[in-house]
C-alpha cells in the first residue's frame, strides 16, 4: 500500500519570507521619493524593452531570495510503503450466504444488513491481515481475493446483493471457492469464516463435506456461523404484482449438523447467532481466537526538490548580472 504526500524538511526557514516586508517598504519609499533615474536617452524612455529590463532588475532579488529560502526549507514529496512479512500473518476469506432468506427480519433490520455491519467492524479490527470475500447462494462468486487493501473488502461488503446470483443455497460451493483462493497462501494461518442461514439445497453442487476435506488437506481452518433465530421468522417467500417481496412467518432451518461437521473436520468451531448482539459476539470471539503476530513497518521514500530552486537562484543571479552589465553598457 502506498500513500503520497508533500512536506518541507525544515519549514522554519520559510519564516525568512518575513524579511521581504521591510525590503518592500524600503523599495516603495525609495521609488515614491526619488523615482527611477535613467540617464538622459530620450528615445529610451518609451521603449517597452527597457521597461521589461527595469522590471526584471527590480524583482530579481526577490526571486533569488525566494528560491534560496525554499531550497533551505527543502521541499520534498514522499511515499509510504508498508513492509510486512506475510508468512507471519493470517489470511482470512469471508464466505457469505446472500440467498433471499438473508433478508429475513429476525435480526435488525434484517440478517444481511446486520451481517454487513458486524463483518465490516471485524475487518477494521484486523489491520495487519489479508482478507478476501466470497458470496454464494445457488452458485459462488469471488468478490475480493485476499488483500491488505481492506477498503475494497469493506466496499464490497456494503454492496452485498441477494439478487445477483442464482437462487438456492450451495454451502459447499461457497466453501470450496474460498478454499481455492487460500490453498497456495504462505500465511502462518489460513481461515474461512463460512456464514449461512439455511440448508444445502443444490444437489449437483460441491458437497459441504468434500469442500471441508479440501480445506483440511490445505491446512485451512473453517469457522462456521449459522445465522437465524430459533423458531420462526419473517422471510421473503414470494413477490406481489408490483414485484415487491412478500414476507411471511416461516420456520428457521439451519443445517447445523453439516456446519458442525465442516468446522470439526478442519479444526475450527461452529457458532449460532440468533441476534445482532450474538452475531457480534461470534466475530469478537473469532477475532480473539485468531491472533496475528505480523509486524508492519513503514518505509519512507523521499524525492527532494531543493536542487531545482538552487538552480533557479543561480540562473536568476546570472541573468541579473547580465542584464545590469548590458543595460549599463548601453547607457554608458
Amino acid at each position: 500500500m502506498f500513500d503520497f504526500d508533500f512536506e518541507f524538511y525544515s519549514p522554519w526557514f520559510l519564516l525568512l519570507f518575513l524579511l521581504f516586508i521591510p525590503l518592500l517598504i524600503k523599495d516603495a519609499a525609495t521609488q515614491k521619493k526619488k523615482g527611477i533615474k535613467v540617464p538622459t536617452i530620450k528615445n529610451m524612455g518609451e521603449s517597452g524593452g527597457i521597461k521589461v529590463v527595469m522590471f526584471l532588475l527590480k524583482i530579481s532579488k526577490y526571486i533569488i531570495l525566494s528560491a534560496l529560502i525554499i531550497a533551505m526549507a527543502r521541499p520534498r514529496t514522499f511515499t509510504i510503503s508498508q513492509d510486512r512479512d506475510d508468512t507471519k500473518g493470517i489470511d482470512i476469506m469471508l464466505s457469505v450466504d446472500v440467498s433471499l432468506s438473508m433478508l429475513a427480519k429476525d435480526l435488525t433490520p434484517d440478517r444481511l444488513i446486520a451481517l454487513k455491519d458486524i463483518a465490516i467492524k471485524f475487518v477494521q479490527k484486523r489491520p495487519n491481515d489479508r482478507i478476501g470475500l466470497v458470496t454464494y447462494s445457488g452458485e459462488a462468486f469471488t468478490k475480493v481475493p485476499v488483500t491488505s487493501d481492506h477498503q475494497v473488502v469493506i466496499d464490497e461488503l456494503q454492496n452485498l446483493n441477494p439478487l445477483e446470483l442464482q437462487p438456492g443455497t450451495a454451502i459447499g460451493e461457497g466453501l470450496s471457492v474460498a478454499v481455492n483462493h487460500l490453498k497456495n497462501s504462505k500465511a502462518k494461518s489460513k481461515i474461512v469464516i463460512l456464514m449461512t442461514d439455511g440448508v444445502n439445497t443444490i444437489e449437483n453442487a460441491m458437497p459441504p463435506a468434500l469442500a471441508a476435506e479440501l480445506a483440511k488437506n490445505n491446512n485451512i481452518k473453517v469457522y462456521a456461523i449459522g445465522i437465524g433465530t430459533n423458531g420462526y421468522a419473517l422471510m421473503p417467500t414470494q413477490t406481489d404484482i408490483f414485484g415487491d417481496l412478500v414476507f411471511t412467518e416461516t420456520e428457521v432451518k439451519i443445517d447445523e449438523p453439516v456446519l458442525k461437521e465442516v468446522a470439526q473436520m478442519t479444526g475450527g468451531r461452529y457458532f449460532r447467532a440468533t441476534s445482532n448482539s450474538s452475531l457480534e459476539e461470534v466475530y469478537d470471539e473469532i477475532n480473539q481466537l485468531e491472533k496475528s503476530d505480523v509486524k508492519v513497518s513503514k518505509l519512507f521514500n523521499y524525492q527532494e526538490y531543493f536542487k531545482i530552486f538552487l538552480w533557479i537562484a543561480l540562473g536568476m543571479l546570472f541573468l541579473d548580472a547580465l542584464l545590469r552589465w548590458v543595460f549599463y553598457k548601453i547607457l554608458s
